[in-house]
């Protein structure tokens, strides 16, 4: 090391020397501080950024994959008829039984159940109507005897099955219609006003004032519900 030299003692120049040596020391330190500190800021960035994209991606995934979703008879043979024309019936298909080969799948068959009132006075018999629709793009053929079809009576909020048309009258005999895309065929029922299990093993009670739903189903196919009342 070269010898300090100046009018000042020797002492004051090494103690000089020291404390610039200390000031660059702390300078560089501060700057690496600086430096570590911009980069973790960077990788925080990023690391937040791919949690809102992770977050962003499983939300739309369970968007599309929400289902929905969304649901699920006569006490004397009603009238059935076929009818050309475009119909806008809701339904949904549910778990059942397969479709027999070479007949109409559920997905190219719609069906709409109703009452032709939506107001029953005590003791009135309510009386229920199916439609069934080819939403296909070609004719096909369909079982829609009664023992394939159903009206069912359910309480308002779906929870318990009061009634079928199949209960206690079933009826297998087939009846298999050629649909052309766009064409109905409409089936009524009526209902006596009493509750029936299947088998119709269970003792009849009639049913009180209230709001109920009618549901329709062909097969797996079933209906969305629609609202009544009994005086």
């Amino acid at each position: 090391m070269l010898e300090p030299s100046g009018p000042l003692p020797p002492e004051i120049y090494q103690r000089r020397r020291m404390l610039a040596l200390g000031v660059a020391v702390v300078a560089v330190i501060v700057l690496v501080l600086i430096v570590t500190s911009l980069r973790g800021g960077g990788d925080d960035k990023a690391s937040a950024e791919a949690v809102a994209a992770s977050s962003s991606l499983t939300s739309t995934t369970a968007s599309a994959s929400t289902s929905v979703t969304e649901g699920s008879g006569s006490e004397s043979s009603g009238t059935a008829a076929q009818a050309s024309g475009s119909a806008a019936p809701v339904a949904g298909s549910v778990s059942g039984s397969a479709v027999p080969a070479g007949q109409c799948p559920d997905n190219s068959l719609a069906i709409k159940a109703s009452s032709d009132q939506p107001n029953y006075p005590a003791g009135t018999e309510p009386s229920f109507g199916i439609v069934v629709t080819n939403i296909g793009n070609a004719p096909c053929d369909r079982d829609l005897g009664a023992g394939m079809q159903q009206v069912m009576v359910y309480t308002l909020d779906g929870q318990k099955r009061l009634w079928s048309n199949t209960d206690c009258f079933p009826n297998t005999a087939p009846d298999v219609r050629t649909l052309k895309p766009g064409e109905q065929a409409a089936f009524t029922v009526k209902w006596s006003g009493a509750t029936s299990e299947p088998g119709c093993t269970a003792q009849r009670n009639p049913v009180g004032p209230g709001a109920y739903t009618v549901v329709g189903q062909l097969g797996a196919l079933r209906s969305t519900p629609e609202p009544f009342n009994l005086g």
